[in-house]
């Protein structure tokens, strides 16, 4: 893994997750995770430049979805949720390159935005870089 691979931060978003209001919601949809995950990719490079962004099977936040979690090597990662694929794509990205841009990947509570600041499921602490 080279140097510039390392210093990049991980979108992962949950594509199975389904939207916390089913109401009105047609079955042949695709779910409010895939939804987010198209919508994220639909944004222009330069609000996701750095950022590698990767689909993935459930990340066991049902009850909170949609979810995603942003994470890097040698940083502490992020889980997000209760995101709306409609409302919250902006919030996702620019938390991200917050994140991206903080040495340790603990961006200040008050820069981020306000969504992402009251719907932090967790924070996870960085394993140690092997030697």
């Amino acid at each position: 893994m080279t140097a510039s691979e390392l210093a990049e931060t991980t979108l992962f978003v949950c594509v199975t997750c389904r939207a916390q209001v089913t109401e009105g919601v047609s079955p042949d949809q695709p779910r409010a995770g895939a939804r987010l995950l198209a919508a994220i990719e639909t944004m222009p490079a330069e609000h996701r430049a750095g950022i590698a962004v990767v689909g993935v099977e459930c990340l066991s936040n049902c009850n909170r979805a949609c979810t995603v979690a942003v994470t890097a090597p040698g940083k502490w990662t992020y889980v997000l949720g209760a995101l709306d694929p409609d409302l919250h794509v902006q919030d996702v990205l620019a938390f991200a390159q917050l994140h991206q841009r903080h040495d340790a990947g603990l961006p200040a509570w008050r820069e981020r935005p306000e969504y992402i600041r009251k719907n932090t499921v967790a924070r996870v602490p960085a394993l140690s870089m092997p030697r």
